[in-house]
């Protein structure tokens, strides 16, 4: 039953994660919920195989009806690549305590520009010369691509929205952007993963599967919906995000506080 609603959660992540990015917030809590024996790395490591392909998917549909500048792709591939690799080994070196607020606030102020800028990403207005977008994509892919080895939940939605505001394309295209850098993203913190043993493939494979199914239809809806549809659901899973980042900071808030009530 556990696998079956395990499958069940990364159906639903494949599909919201395919659009707009974000599907971590269905799957990574999920697993954590069905399996607590397991280790935070284990957890990690296995939603992040289960959704990887999922992501390929996606990629794929986008790429048979959208333009996808290869070159931007590339750079900000390579980025993402090495950046998510060392945020994935450098993980346990740095305290959330700090990190969780700093993304809070970042999400907040994503969610309240995106609301009010209400032409934002319906059509290509590129801020930058031809030539020079390649190197922007690389900075957006390496600082997405270290927060996802990091931290994870919400890296799709990220590089969306840095694709959209600072570079200036489309949702659309955006989204399809994001889908091939996050795949390359995901597989160099995977190596990671299952070389530590951390991937519980067992769980993992189905989820897989049931991935791979949403991101097949979440694409072709974003597709036929267009750039309208894919900014409604940005800021849905946006503020998703908050809620969820506001929560981990709470509980952290109430643990240190319940420490210095038993330790004076």
């Amino acid at each position: 039953m556990s696998i079956f609603l395990a499958c069940l959660a990364a159906f639903a992540a494949g599909f919201i994660d395919s659009i707009v990015g974000g599907g971590g917030l269905v799957q990574a809590p999920a697993l954590f919920i069905l399996f607590p024996h397991y280790s935070v790395p284990q957890i990690i490591g296995t939603n992040r195989f289960a959704s990887f392909m999922g992501t390929g998917v996606a990629g794929y549909q986008y790429s048979k009806k959208v333009k996808i500048p290869l070159k931007t792709v590339l750079f900000a591939g390579i980025g993402a690549g090495v950046m998510s690799y060392s945020g994935a080994l450098i993980s346990s070196l740095m305290s959330e305590r700090i990190l969780k607020p700093t993304i809070l606030v970042l999400m907040t102020l994503i969610a309240i520009y995106t609301y009010f800028k209400k032409d934002l990403g319906q059509e290509d207005k590129h801020r930058f010369e031809l030539g020079k977008i390649p190197l922007y994509g690389l900075l957006i892919g390496m600082t997405t691509g270290f927060y996802n080895g990091f931290v994870g939940p919400g890296t799709g939605s990220l590089l969306v929205f840095g694709f959209v505001s600072i570079i200036g394309y489309n949702f659309l295209t955006a989204s399809a952007i994001s889908k091939v850098v996050n795949v390359v993203a995901d597989i160099c913190s995977l190596i990671f993963f299952v070389a530590k043993g951390y991937v519980m493939f067992s769980i993992a494979i189905p989820m897989m599967v049931c991935n791979m199914a949403g991101s097949y239809v979440g694409s072709r809806m974003a597709l036929l919906r267009g750039n309208s549809f894919i900014r409604i659901l940005f800021l849905v899973v946006v503020f998703g995000l908050i809620l969820r980042f506001g929560y981990d900071i709470w509980m952290m808030y109430l643990g240190r506080n319940l420490e210095r009530t038993i330790i004076p």
